[in-house]
């Protein structure tokens, strides 16, 4: 593979001449780059996003419909190894806490010359280069391994239960410092990972251990190592932790194996358990997912995709075009939230919609409030804003860019049209 890669670059701002100059004045393959896509909006940029997945995504903050900080969400969710730059004209304490929650990559004020921004994407493209690198080329694990990952190791992979039970076990863990006493309760989950070859056998170097490892720190404390075939990870947290920054760690992965690596990663994660000493049977877990998942549906997937059946395939994705129906006037359905309410993992729930729907959540989702607010404006009287509210949005300049787009009119041109139609008719 060459990695002297085109790193590819998604432009999104509201400004039309700021975002034209930026996309043709900046000389984009000279500062090892590759434009592949610009939005006017938050929206068109998220949807940029799910179809390009750049390695850059440069976003102006304050943007309509979609806020540059709600984006950077959002494309964490679908593509959390995308790194997000911030121009903004907006020099805001809180706006750059936010970015630092994000991991944003730069943060750059306007007004920003061609040669100041040139400067910066040289300084973004060596950040990326240092991630690419170290995730390529981790160093693999030593024989020896600290007392806690040594520990974690043996309570992962060995199957004989300890007489003395929890009590030796949370002993040694104060001991050790994994635990800081004898009342600390950890959530543990196993993540169990695997590289394949072209022909699909699995071809893990111990090598991936450090790489997954890497990933893994910037979301929550884990150790990782290499067992036979495979990588496993303990992953530890409050118990009633989010599951946000596993599920977005879950689909890194895959990402930058594919990405950087040209490598297609498969990672089967259990569910969370409470007590070191049920960390065996969370590693069955795992591997049983990687065995039973599957392999055409996405790199990513959770023990709790698995069971019931109803939970897999072409059923899956019944069940959520059937959710949609129910919640699409929703302002706040998401991803995340419809996933929640099928207690699947996003990450298998948009692979399910992908295959079987063949787009994505958000267009789905999109799809099915313009169909809906078609038959509103054609078939009652209601203005233009109740339509709005009633299809999930509750900015009316929002849903007519929509309904635009996606209908090829504005909705009250569709309106004028049904009119002279009906005169037509009765004429």
């Amino acid at each position: 593979m060459d990695f002297k890669m085109l790193y590819t670059v998604v432009v999104a701002d509201d400004e039309d001449e700021l975002r034209e100059a930026v996309c043709t004045m900046i000389p984009w393959e000279e500062l090892g780059f590759r434009l592949v896509g610009s939005a006017g909006n938050g929206l068109d940029a998220l949807q940029l996003v799910e179809q390009h997945e750049p390695d850059l995504l440069l976003t102006d903050i304050r943007m309509p419909f979609i806020s540059g900080i709600e984006l950077a969400r959002q494309v964490r969710e679908v593509r959390p190894a995308t790194h997000i730059a911030f121009l903004t004209g907006y020099d805001d304490f809180e706006y750059a806490k936010q970015a630092i929650r994000y991991n944003i990559i730069s943060y750059m004020l306007k007004p920003l010359t061609v040669s100041g921004l040139a400067e910066e994407l040289r300084i973004i493209r060596r950040k990326i280069d240092d991630d690419f690198a170290t995730f390529r080329q981790a160093v693999p694990q030593g024989d020896g391994l600290d007392a806690q990952a040594a520990l974690l190791m043996s309570l992962v992979l060995d199957p004989c239960a300890d007489p003395e039970g929890d009590a030796r076990t949370e002993a040694y863990a104060c001991q050790c410092g994994l635990l800081r006493d004898a009342d600390d309760r950890l959530g543990c989950t196993v993540m169990v990972s695997i590289l394949l070859d072209e022909d699909g056998a699995v071809d893990t170097p111990p090598s991936f251990a450090a790489s997954v490892d890497r990933l893994a720190e910037k979301y929550l404390r884990s150790v990782s190592f290499f067992a036979p075939g495979k990588v496993v990870s303990v992953l530890l947290g409050e118990p009633s932790a989010s599951a946000e920054p596993l599920y977005m760690l879950a689909d890194e992965i895959p990402q930058m194996a594919c990405r950087v690596l040209g490598r297609r990663c498969r990672v089967g994660v259990s569910r969370t358990v409470s007590g070191l000493n049920a960390l065996h049977g969370a590693y069955r877990e795992a591997v049983e997912v990687l065995r039973q998942g599957d392999r055409t549906e996405g790199d990513a997937q959770f023990i709790g995709d698995l069971e019931p059946a109803i939970k897999g395939g072409s059923l899956l994705c019944r069940r959520a075009l059937e959710t949609i129906e129910q919640h699409y006037m929703d302002p706040g359905l998401s991803l995340v939230s419809l996933s929640g309410m099928l207690d699947v993992s996003p990450n298998h729930l948009s692979a399910c919609i992908k295959k079987y729907a063949g787009e994505t959540f958000i267009n789905t989702l999109i799809r099915k409030r313009m169909e809906a607010a078609m038959e509103l404006l054609s078939a009652t009287g209601l203005k233009i804003r109740d339509v709005a509210q009633r299809c999930g949005y509750t900015d009316q300049h929002y849903f007519s860019y929509c309904f635009k787009k996606y209908c090829g009119e504005s909705p009250n041109a569709l309106r004028r049209r049904l009119d002279a139609e009906k005169a037509g008719e009765q004429a």
